[in-house]
């Protein structure tokens, strides 16, 4: 009798809980759709606008005054020396940061204190950024400066590496340390040709997410590169590049100008499409091997 009337109660059980997992895949889906279709859409308008717009004058003339024609190859040039730069900066400290808190600080106090700046910067806006590249820096010297943007697009690039690379050697199993101490190494080369080596792709991942995260920064370089509408490769002068370009050319009446900004706009998103492309399939390769 008891088991009889246990059948009912399991049976009731059963169904609401297949009730409310079905309610929580649907409102999931429903949720993932409405996401998805904001996110095409702007895909689909950037298209549009920014295909039209694409052609070799582009890629071989400089940003023009309004209502003339020109391109965007002064603004190109520059984000990519200017993200160059920073990427130079930001890859040694990062990856050397997150040695130090991954293989030699651990719970040491200043490996949490540097895990808590990192957070922060990491969530930091990067209007901040830029003002604090302009106090200490722009200020001083009392120019705008390519290298000034580097140093801004530097410091927000440097959390994402260091989380990264710290990320990574956690996964290094320990016994790996442990054989190749056993065989002599000194520490040094145990992270060099060890732990590194076992996680190089994800390292290299962690540094073309950094790439990807400040190649479409426009706050930073407003107070620190500014623009250039000529064309110049002293990174000790105002510099072009295509954020400043876009939002500029963007907030104006003439059309032309909009125009070229649809382009830029489109540049930068398919270069951090295959930025993350790249990365997603190189970390995939190195998580197989």
């Amino acid at each position: 009798m008891t088991g009889a009337m246990a059948v009912p109660k399991r049976s009731a059980l059963y169904r609401r809980r297949l009730l409310v997992n079905r309610f929580n895949l649907v409102m999931s889906f429903l949720a993932m759709a409405f996401g998805m279709t904001f996110l095409l859409w702007i895909l689909a308008v950037l298209a549009i606008e920014g295909f039209s717009a694409l052609g070799p004058t582009l890629f071989t003339q400089t940003t023009p005054p309004p209502g003339s024609s020109g391109g965007l190859a002064n603004a190109i040039a520059g984000s990519v020396a200017i993200v160059l730069v920073a990427t130079v900066i930001a890859t040694p400290i990062g990856i050397l940061a997150g040695i130090y808190l991954a293989e030699y600080g651990r719970n040491f106090w200043l490996a949490q204190l540097t895990r808590f700046i990192n957070d922060i910067l990491l969530s930091a806006p990067s209007i901040v950024i830029g003002l604090f590249v302009y106090t200490v820096y722009v200020m001083q010297v009392g120019h705008f400066s390519g290298w000034a943007g580097s140093v801004a697009l530097g410091l927000i690039a440097v959390p994402v590496v260091v989380r990264t690379t710290e990320n990574m050697l956690h996964l290094v199993p320990s016994s790996l340390r442990e054989a190749a101490v056993a065989l002599g190494a000194p520490m040094w080369k145990v992270i060099l040709k060890v732990t590194l080596r076992a996680v190089r792709g994800g390292v290299i991942t962690g540094v073309l997410l950094a790439v990807a995260r400040i190649s479409g920064e426009t706050a930073p370089l407003l107070f620190t590169a500014l623009n250039n509408q000529f064309w110049s490769a002293n990174m000790n002068q105002p510099m072009a590049n295509l954020p400043v370009v876009i939002f500029q050319f963007a907030m104006s009446p003439f059309e032309d100008w909009k125009s070229l900004a649809w382009a830029g706009a489109l540049l930068i998103t398919l270069t951090v499409l295959v930025i993350n492309i790249a990365a997603r399939t190189l970390f995939r390769q190195s998580a197989t091997h």
